[in-house]
């Protein structure tokens, strides 16, 4: 983004995208349960959304760029019709933000054709879409979702099944990415073999229901039944459900972020709550970092349940200190540049019944350029705030996401440039405190079986990085 108003829009870091995918017979209307999914995944990606229809072996699409409810009507899911359907909400961490980057991509081969929705980034993206164009393919988009479409095309013609070359494709491709492949007869459901992206099934009257969350299942009235295991692939077809596992058994490594932030409040991932995660992270910041103060708020949203656990575990009040305003998309007037000093408040505004006179401890979720955090505190110390100490559920990021999330070069990063006592003091903070790294699997109650992915806290990253990569993060790029 341009200026330093679109910036504090853009503070908070974004999720790849979400998917969605319903396999049945007809009874259960795909493109509405489609759509109430991705509703309840608006949150992972606001830029664009699709919904891709499989009728009999014919498949139809409409996407655009949007909202879920800006992009959709009834009269659009009524010409959708089918028995399967495959959706996808997303924002753009590789590949611009485009139309023709949208998803699900509607693929047309050899074979016949095929609809893809992923969730995540390719680490080797670049080298693989190079040598896609020297044997002659032509790229529609600049996603790396492409890139995998090419690949699983490419095996389906040399195997007998579309489930066997998604097994080859992960073979070949390297990084983060749940995906759902829809061909005429089957929906295939993939997760990476550390499992960075959440993957879930359930089931509806005799549907087989994928998602990236458990909230999207929730929203659609389906059932849930498993997370789908890292490495493993699903197949649904007329026979039912089947596993292919000969990907599984990596090192686990989902995404913490997932937890902290990016999930909805409601999900479950891989059997972990992330209420209580979040409530969790809370209950470690008052233990880590305790201070005498009047009352705990929130920046909302993700920021809130954690504010719930600090109050818990202290035994200071926890009340409503700051209102959102839920009506803001994606697109706002730009004020001018004696305005933009004001500009938080067109988001965010504090209730000054409940902090004036107060000493605040005041919880959000990360501070990634500090870019906001400053301009919060001296909201509410405009509102009469006597105090305002600043707790961070996450520890500092000092490394860039190659795996799906926007985390900026480490330039960018303000904790790479200033230790945590001065982000404090440009926060205008009384106080401050980080989650420490080392509590992290504690923030999870030690549920995560076989461990999840740190890299943008510690550098060790899960998956192979190339220096290719590494270098065009620390120029700012962002891959493809």
């Amino acid at each position: 983004m341009g200026c330093e108003f679109e910036k504090f829009f853009d503070e908070k870091l974004h999720e790849e995208c979400g998917v969605f995918g319903i396999y049945g017979d007809g009874s259960v209307n795909p493109s509405y349960a489609c759509y109430n999914g991705l509703l309840a995944l608006q949150h992972r990606g606001q830029e664009s959304c699709g919904i891709a229809v499989n009728d009999s072996g014919v498949i139809k699409a409409h996407k655009d760029m949007g909202l879920v409810s800006e992009v959709f009507n009834n009269k659009i899911l009524e010409k959708l019709s089918g028995q399967k359907a495959i959706g996808h909400t997303r924002y753009s961490t590789a590949g611009g933000s485009l139309r023709e980057n949208s998803q699900p991509l509607v693929m047309r081969y050899k074979k016949g054709v095929m609809a893809i929705a992923h969730n995540g980034n390719l680490t080797n993206a670049v080298e693989l879409r190079r040598e896609l164009e020297h044997r002659g393919a032509i790229f529609q988009t600049t996603i790396d979702s492409e890139v995998i479409a090419y690949i699983v095309a490419r095996e389906r013609i040399k195997t007998h099944s579309v489930e066997e070359a998604v097994k080859r494709t992960m073979y070949q491709i390297e990084g983060a990415y749940s995906l759902l492949v829809m061909s005429p007869t089957k929906m295939i459901a993939a997760r990476d073999p550390y499992g960075f992206k959440p993957l879930v099934m359930g089931k509806m009257d005799g549907a087989y229901v994928f998602a990236s969350e458990t909230c999207a299942l929730d929203a659609c009235g389906a059932e849930f039944v498993r997370d789908i295991e890292p490495g493993e692939i699903v197949v649904a077809d007329k026979d039912g459900i089947r596993s292919l596992k000969d990907h599984c058994g990596q090192k686990k490594a989902v995404c913490i972020f997932e937890y902290i932030y990016f999930a909805r409040t409601d999900s479950i991932i891989d059997g972990i709550g992330v209420y209580e995660a979040r409530k969790q992270a809370g209950r470690i910041l008052a233990r880590e970092f305790p201070v005498e103060a009047d009352l705990v708020i929130g920046v909302p949203e993700s920021g809130i349940d954690a504010a719930i656990g600090y109050s818990e575990q202290s035994g200071i009040p926890y009340e409503k200190g700051i209102v959102k305003n839920n009506y803001i998309g994606r697109t706002f007037i730009k004020p001018s540049q004696k305005e933009r000093s004001s500009s938080v408040r067109i988001k965010l505004n504090p209730l000054i019944t409940s902090v004036k006179g107060k000493r605040v401890v005041m919880i959000d979720d990360s501070i990634v350029r500090g870019t906001t955090c400053d301009r919060i505190v001296r909201m509410l110390r405009e509102a009469g705030a006597k105090e305002v100490h600043l707790r961070i559920s996450s520890p500092p990021f000092m490394w860039p996401c190659y795996y799906g999330i926007d985390i900026p070069s480490r330039e960018e990063l303000i904790a790479c440039n200033h230790t945590v006592e001065e982000i404090g003091k440009i926060a205008g903070a009384d106080s401050i405190g980080f989650l420490p790294v080392e509590c992290l699997s504690e923030m999870l109650m030690d549920k995560c079986r076989g461990g999840y992915c740190h890299g943008c806290f510690t550098g060790d990253y899960s998956a192979p990085i190339t220096q290719k990569m590494l270098a065009g993060k620390e120029r700012g790029g962002l891959g493809i």
